[in-house]
């Protein structure tokens, strides 16, 4: 494929090209999200233009049926199998208009220029037509769960039949941007007042004493100090975990799968005396732990690279005074941010979850001191994986006793708290907190 010239660069090509092959990859390759964009975006070198990229890429993926029916609907005949980066730019060309909401002379002229930069200018004018068309007429609203597996939809309206449309419509809208201050570098009022000066409009939760919630995403670039620490961008259901573990100064604690190190550093940043194990089962992934370590300056962790559930491969048997499991889950609580999700999961890995949380559920609780406090949560929304799994771990383990946790961490479900997606601004997250007898 040939460079594209100086006008279509300037016209944002490379950006509308990389949110395509990214597209294209997810969408009819079966390739994951995570593993696609992060490369991709990496080839554009403005930031402005990797976060345009990846706000196409999302929002595609949000709602990908919504797009697909269009162009089946409008195309005088139909692309075939092997034209997938077209139906991909294409999509990525609706979404520019809604529900990202670009200027129509940007979202169509640069999406036109990217078809000729692809080489297929024979069908410029096509992507020209039907663009144009969707800013006349708006892009046609959509089932927000039409993507959705028949399997998980059935889960969902027998687990929620009350809340599952909001669920479904929830999931297919772009999430707020929240921000976690860094309480060991600055107040989070003058960090607000640093917002303003930056001109970024910003609200405080007062249920999070370290969240803000932005009127709209922004670049992490434009984050006044975001280099020097003073704030990570975290949504608000996982900043929570701190204050439901809520550990002692001086406390021993573990953090099980902590890659990318969120959760980690938000308790570090609470109480910087902690004697604090991080543990993730992939290398790659837990050097991130490090990198937010060394970035936000809030102390140092002990970073071990191992299955948690393996305690021979890395336990020295001291024990925990508490203990985070944020477990591997089917993530569809954070659907909006990782939309992918359902269009990969089956139902076959629902069952391997299960039985994985159960296993590290088992396991780590071993590691917890007499009196100690253990934080079960996931990104889930299926009682499966939490109200159900933890009371079959209660059941099975008699020196466990349930700490209720108040309404700031969402509805009571069964043992813990519910979130679901959208509640008050938040992702989908579940909590439940233990403390052995």
């Amino acid at each position: 494929m040939a460079a594209p010239s100086n006008h279509a660069q300037a016209l944002g090509v490379a950006t509308r090209l990389v949110a395509a092959r990214v597209l294209d990859a997810v969408l009819h390759r079966h390739r994951s999200l995570r593993a696609e964009l992060g490369p991709a975006l990496s080839t554009l070198p403005d930031p402005r233009d990797r976060a345009l990229a990846e706000a196409i890429c999302l929002a595609v993926l949000r709602a990908p049926a919504r797009y697909a029916a269009t162009l089946d609907a409008w195309m005088p005949k139909p692309l075939s199998a092997r034209d997938g980066a077209v139906r991909a730019l294409l999509m990525a060309g609706l979404a520019q208009i809604d529900p990202l909401g670009l200027p129509a002379h940007a979202a169509v002229g640069a999406t036109v220029e990217a078809m000729r930069a692809s080489g297929q200018a024979h069908r410029a004018g096509l992507a020209n037509a039907l663009l144009r068309r969707a800013t006349r007429e708006g892009v046609p609203p959509g089932d927000p769960r039409a993507h959705w597996p028949a399997w998980l939809q059935a889960r969902l309206a027998a687990d929620w039949p009350d809340d599952v449309d909001a669920i479904f419509e929830q999931s297919a809208r772009m999430p707020p941007m929240w921000l976690r201050v860094n309480r060991q570098r600055v107040t989070r009022d003058a960090y607000l007042a640093q917002l303003a000066d930056a001109g970024i409009q910003a609200f405080v939760d007062d249920d999070l004493p370290d969240a803000l919630r932005l009127s709209h995403a922004v670049p992490v670039s434009t984050l006044p100090g975001f280099d020097a620490g003073l704030v990570t961008v975290q949504d608000a259901s996982a900043q929570a975990v701190a204050d439901a573990l809520s550990p002692s100064p001086d406390a021993r604690v573990l953090d099980a799968c902590a890659a990318p190190g969120g959760k980690t550093t938000h308790l570090l940043e609470r109480e910087p005396s902690l004697a604090m194990t991080a543990l993730d089962i992939e290398p790659k992934r837990l050097a991130q732990v490090g990198d937010a370590l060394r970035r936000l300056d809030v102390g140092e962790a002990r970073l071990v690279a191992a299955d948690a559930a393996d305690l021979a491969a890395w336990w020295d048997g001291t024990p925990f005074d508490a203990v985070l499991l944020d477990a591997p889950c089917s993530a569809t609580g954070i659907v909006r941010r990782q939309p992918d999700v359902v269009l990969h999961r089956r139902e076959r890995d629902l069952d391997a979850l299960l039985v994985l949380q159960a296993r590290l559920l088992d396991a780590l609780w071993t590691t917890l001191a007499p009196g100690g406090t253990f934080v079960y949560a996931t990104c889930s929304i299926l009682r499966d994986e939490n109200a159900r799994q933890v009371d079959a771990f209660l059941a099975r383990t008699p020196d466990a006793v349930v700490e209720p946790l108040d309404a700031r961490f969402g509805r009571v479900s069964g043992a813990g708290r519910q979130v679901l997606p959208g509640e008050r601004g938040r992702d989908g997250f579940f909590y439940a907190r233990l403390r052995k007898r």
